[in-house]
């Protein structure tokens, strides 16, 4: 039960929240009973626990990954935010294990609180942590040091996010008594999660594309940190904010691309109400180059800093990307995906970044062929 979908078996469901309501929620667990399912992972969303959705539910374990800026147009702060996730770690019952990430600032709140904490970090000291990380486009390889032994995983997922992920999943296994073999069965065996560093682009392409959720300052971070090395040529980025949502994160978000990226590309996503353009002067604001900060590689980011173009047609913007990259250059384009609509006024609309990408891919290939 997550975010981009709910599965039971072979069934999957699109999901209207990332942790359905209370009734929705029991019925989806009752199905899954019903099936013969030994057991459910759930991502608690700080709404649910807000509004209580999972109260009464007994948890086996817990897993606290970070705290980022988000949802601040719901919680009003962060303090706020963390006592709604810190929620679900007081909702365990006696016996409950719960997994914390040390190298967030909040993850030793926590330790302190808990009865049967199990640390992971990649920087700090804890009790899973990774051994060196190997990173590509291919995926990750590294070993998982734990109390009860060394654990070899190699994986289709990208990036450090994904080796966090791969770290809190396997010491929640390890804490449940998994075996060490189905723990690594289980990771060679992870999808690629739609839009999570979704590479849209093919092998033999001149360019490299992917696809992102990220959608706040922080995954943005994250994200371009994971694709700059990977880039042969210039980063392009490509995202906007959603309107009748936190508004204080748009300059964060435009200071992060200007930071991370060689060129900018601000456009539309989910404007609701707000006027489009204002939304995209808002996070250009942020599109400044610090006087004490060493430029992003490649032409053009001189004194004025990192070019960025506002382009409010997210299908116009994401083509424009494409069409003018370079070879060896790579493209992201975030904040939607695995959305398929773009909610502009009152109407919802059918859009789907990777399938925009692909298009323009085709049309950037078949120019090629004919030049």
């Amino acid at each position: 039960i997550g975010t981009v979908g709910y599965r039971i078996g072979n069934r999957e469901f699109d999901a209207a929240r990332t942790t359905p309501e209370a009734p929705d929620l029991q019925q989806l667990l009752r199905e899954m009973v019903r099936q013969g399912c030994g057991g459910c992972v759930m991502e608690v969303s700080s709404h649910a626990l807000s509004l209580r959705r999972v109260d009464g539910l007994r948890f086996a374990a817990g897993i606290f990954t970070n705290l980022t800026r988000d949802h601040l147009d719901f919680h009003g702060d962060m303090q706020a935010y963390f006592a709604a996730k810190r929620r679900l770690f007081e909702l365990l019952p006696d016996g409950a294990v719960a997994v914390i990430n040390l190298d967030d600032p909040r993850g030793a709140d926590l330790v302190a609180l808990v009865r049967r904490p199990v640390t992971y970090a990649i920087d700090a000291a804890a009790d899973v942590r990774p051994g060196p990380l190997s990173f590509s486009l291919d995926g990750l390889v590294f070993d998982v040091r734990t109390p009860r032994g060394t654990l070899h995983v190699r994986s289709r997922l990208v990036g450090r996010p994904n080796a966090y992920n791969i770290l809190a999943a396997s010491a929640a296994a390890m804490a449940l008594d998994l075996p060490f073999s189905a723990i690594e069965r289980g990771v060679t065996a992870l999808e690629l999660v739609p839009g999570r560093f979704q590479v849209v682009s093919d092998p033999a392409d001149d360019v490299r594309v992917i696809v992102d959720y990220a959608h706040t300052d922080d995954a943005l971070k994250n994200l371009l940190e994971t694709a700059r090395p990977l880039a042969g040529g210039r980063v392009i980025t490509v995202f906007g904010c959603g309107g009748d949502r936190d508004k204080t994160k748009r300059p964060l978000m435009g200071a992060v691309a200007a930071r991370l990226s060689d060129l900018v590309i601000v456009t539309s996503d989910n404007p609701r109400s707000e006027d489009p353009e204002r939304i995209i002067d808002e996070i250009r604001r942020g599109i400044v180059m610090p006087a004490d900060r060493t430029p992003p590689r490649g032409p053009g980011n001189g004194r004025k800093g990192t070019p960025s173009i506002a382009v409010v047609d997210r299908r116009a913007a994401i083509e424009q990307a494409i069409r003018d990259a370079r070879p060896g250059d790579l493209v992201l384009v975030a904040g939607k995906w695995h959305e398929k609509y773009q909610v502009i006024g009152d109407r919802t609309l059918p859009f789907d970044d990777v399938e925009v990408a692909r298009e323009a891919l085709a049309r950037r290939r078949a120019g090629s062929r004919v030049s």
